[in-house]
């Protein structure tokens, strides 16, 4: 069995007209929502075997974010150049190249794309993922090379602003 996390960067900062797509960070509220979600997925006894992220900084440090919470290691974080920028057949390469020693992973990307391929692989329709939203899939596979919306189950899908 595997499970991977899908999860879209926090809310970003548009204040800053100087800096590249790439380099714009978080603004408060993503640097609220972020540890927020962690938090959400520490509830659940969720523990990672491997986070990987896109190199963008609102991506890295949501990524750096989540992972204080759940106490993975910083220096731990795989930065994956081809997640920024990606189109889903990026994303399931990406899944497809992860180790198969990591049966629990959490892939920090950008949206339309991550919404995209959370719906590529979900047997359910996934609403469009609001920043800082996580989806969780599990797949019926030992290998992440494996791993398709056919061996796939919805597990949860939750965000900031949801309210238990």
């Amino acid at each position: 069995m595997k499970t991977l996390y899908l999860m879209r960067h926090a809310k970003s900062s548009w204040n800053f007209d100087d800096l590249s797509d790439r380099e714009r960070p978080l603004n408060g509220r993503g640097r609220t929502d972020a540890p927020a979600m962690g938090e959400a997925l520490a509830k659940r006894d969720i523990q990672l075997d491997l986070l990987v992220s896109s190199p963008a900084v609102r991506a890295l440090s949501t990524a750096a974010l989540v992972a204080s919470v759940l106490k993975y290691p910083h220096d731990q974080i795989q930065v994956v150049e081809k997640i920024y920028q990606a189109d889903v057949n990026d994303l399931m390469r990406v899944v497809h190249e992860l180790p198969n020693e990591a049966t629990s992973v959490l892939l920090v990307g950008h949206n339309n794309t991550i919404t995209d391929f959370a719906n590529l692989l979900s047997p359910s329709q996934i609403p469009e993922m609001t920043t800082a939203a996580i989806v969780c899939l599990r797949f019926a596979t030992d290998h992440w090379a494996h791993v398709d919306r056919t061996n796939a189950e919805y597990y949860f899908y939750d965000h900031p602003r949801h309210k238990e």
